[in-house]
């Protein structure tokens, strides 16, 4: 995988989310869950920033792990909006689908870092 792809999706999900937030306030006057989805969504992308700046390997996957944890937070309110009514099933479906797509990225992720810190230490 091309090291910017994971970045660049996970800044297109914060601006997804950003835009979603402003909707929920602006046209549902829903403010309370809103923000939620907007501290967590745009907190994958940070997470990923941070992770590229890791000061070691266990450093990278304890900051992708939390992304990890952020996304699944994010597709927990995704599905509550929606089952609330604040989001259309298209709307939903779509972000989820966004959603859905950061978490397998970053689990793989997570894994293959996992795999390569296992065979450096086995080596030493």
């Amino acid at each position: 995988m091309n090291k910017f792809v994971l970045r660049e999706k996970s800044f297109n999900f914060a601006l997804r989310c950003i835009k979603l937030y402003k909707y929920l306030c602006d046209r549902k006057k829903e403010f309370v869950l809103s923000k939620q989805i907007l501290r967590s969504g745009t907190a994958v992308g940070a997470l990923i920033i941070e992770g590229k700046q890791a000061e070691s390997k266990a450093d990278f996957v304890h900051k992708y792990a939390i992304a990890l944890k952020e996304c699944n937070e994010t597709i927990y309110w995704i599905e509550l909006l929606f089952r609330s009514d604040y989001i259309s099933e298209l709307q939903h479906e779509s972000i989820l689908n966004d959603a859905n797509q950061l978490n397998k990225m970053l689990s793989s992720s997570i894994i293959t870092a996992k795999r390569t810190m296992k065979l450096t230490t086995n080596r030493q």
